[in-house]
């Protein structure tokens, strides 16, 4: 087998723009790489194997144009149960812990993943937020800052607020329900589960005071929270086809 190197230049750059568009995308493209697909596409069998993931709304999410998901946390399960069934690929917020394992930290960059440290007043992690959605990303992340202990919601924290107020860009809010029981807090591995995955209407939220911001995010996750957890199709928005 020929080394890369001994390859006429034309050949040589097709083989090394391939290599690069598996792996890599642009910072300001909504289009996702063909590895995030292949795993996108992986994920989605194992989700809806082992969970009968059903998700509602997805047509809310534009596809194109900077973007906040806000999402209840139940699970180490979320940000594949948020991302899963969408077109374009999404950034993440992940506590700094998950980065000192440099295999972790290689997989969570890949996967668009920056660094937030928990407890402090990180403004580097809301300053980095605050780019990737001018630069027309889309950035899921979870207010209430921990994964619940009970399966019930936590109240939301102030930064995500600050974020709206300068990000100014569309919210959407994302209900997810049974991930808590597909992987509690305490167990160390997943188990199968029901688990339903609801994204609302955009919001427009930036003119607003931070204390209003959080209200109104604190009502409508809950409210969708409550929605799927007694119904099994929430009123006005459609399933998405296995």
């Amino acid at each position: 087998m020929r080394n890369i190197n001994s390859l006429s230049f034309p050949a040589a750059e097709r083989i090394r723009r391939v290599s690069e568009s598996l792996f890599t995308s642009a910072e300001t493209s909504d289009d996702p790489p063909a590895m995030w697909k292949l795993a996108q596409t992986f994920c989605r069998i194992v989700t809806t194997c082992a969970f009968d993931l059903k998700v509602y709304g997805e047509e809310n999410v534009p596809e194109r144009g900077g973007v906040l998901l806000v999402a209840n946390h139940q699970s180490y399960l979320d940000p594949v149960l948020i991302g899963v069934r969408l077109p374009r690929q999404l950034s993440y917020m992940a506590k700094s812990e998950l980065f000192e394992n440099p295999r972790a930290a290689r997989l969570l960059r890949w996967l668009h993943s920056f660094p937030v440290h928990q407890g402090t007043a990180d403004v580097g992690a809301v300053r980095e937020t605050i780019v990737r959605l001018r630069s027309g990303r889309a950035l899921a992340i979870f207010p209430e800052g921990s994964r619940t202990s009970d399966g019930q919601m936590l109240p939301m924290q102030r930064g995500v607020a600050l974020v709206i107020r300068r990000a100014k860009v569309p919210v959407i809010p994302v209900a997810i329900f049974g991930a808590y029981e597909a992987w509690p807090i305490t167990e160390p591995m997943f188990r199968p589960a029901h688990i339903r995955v609801w994204y609302g209407k955009p919001m427009e939220l930036a003119q607003l005071p931070e204390p209003e911001i959080l209200r109104i995010i604190d009502r409508s996750l809950r409210g969708m929270f409550r929605t799927l957890k007694t119904s099994e199709t929430p009123p006005g928005d459609r399933i998405t086809a296995q």
